[in-house]
């Protein structure tokens, strides 16, 4: 005989994946991340500090994607918020591909404990998919190696929140986070994850020619995981450098100027080799 009561919960387990899984099918080929780079996630000292954000993808040197300027770009450090957005200025970034119009920012750090920038991009219009993308971005900076408040819950319409400090994690560490809406988790929210492949030069304004590494396969460019039924995750971090985790429509608004809106919550961590 069935167990209608094991079904019933099978239902409420499976419907959720499927929904997600068919919009990864509709991302994944050409997962989308919004960088917020600075070269280092952890400072002895106070001082001045740049970022630089493309809006691309970075485990591939890919295009790059013109946005608007970012509706909001501010920094949060104990409890204290600042707008920051008077700092971002246009730059030109250069891929393998092209070169795309970006943004990037400077400020300082003044004093110790931890700084969450984060920045709110206009949303992209995606032609392929006949969709808009906005990632809600967020880099944790740790000053002084004095923990603050590198695990806050900001309330954010879609925000990873991290339960591995994201500045301290080794090479072949493990990071944890929960994916949250406005406070609340997501449940089976899935994860796009990439590793910076191709570094970053601060000066020049592009990616490195050259990789850091060479996946044996393009499946493994960007590695997709789910979130568990209380919104939390673990990915080991099995090479040093910065990784990004992209939560994929986790965000309250589902659609803009009439059509569909993907909100997603981004946070980029540092692995750090063993000495």
């Amino acid at each position: 005989m069935l167990n209608i009561k094991k079904i019933s919960t099978f239902k409420k387990l499976f419907t959720p994946l499927c929904v997600i899984t068919s919009c990864l099918l509709s991302f994944s080929a050409n997962a989308h991340f919004q960088m917020l780079y600075t070269p280092h996630l952890l400072h002895e000292k106070g001082g001045p500090i740049s970022f630089k954000m493309p809006f691309t993808h970075p485990a591939a040197s890919g295009h790059v994607m013109t946005v608007d300027k970012p509706e909001a770009f501010y920094v949060i450090n104990k409890g204290k918020k600042t707008d920051l957005l008077k700092t971002i200025s246009d730059i030109e970034w250069q891929s393998s591909v092209d070169k795309g119009h970006a943004y990037q920012a400077e400020t300082r750090l003044r004093g110790l404990g931890d700084y969450a920038f984060i920045v709110q991009p206009s949303p992209y219009f995606e032609e392929e998919e006949d969709i808009y993308i906005q990632q809600i971005t967020k880099t944790i900076v740790n000053v002084g190696n004095l923990p603050t408040d590198w695990n806050h819950d900001l309330g954010l319409t879609a925000e990873i929140v991290p339960l591995t400090k994201p500045y301290a994690i080794y090479e072949g560490g493990i990071f944890s986070g929960i994916v949250k809406s406005n406070g609340k988790p997501v449940p089976f929210a899935a994860i796009e994850v990439e590793f910076m492949n191709y570094q970053p030069d601060m000066k020049n304004n592009r990616f490195a020619k050259e990789p850091t590494m060479t996946p044996p396969s393009d499946i493994f460019v960007t590695q997709t995981i789910y979130a568990d039924a209380n919104g939390t995750f673990h990915f080991s971090l099995l090479k040093a450098g910065h990784w990004g985790f992209a939560a994929l429509g986790v965000g309250e608004q589902k659609t803009y100027k009439g059509k569909e809106l993907s909100q997603d919550a981004v946070i980029w961590v540092q692995a750090t080799k063993l000495p």
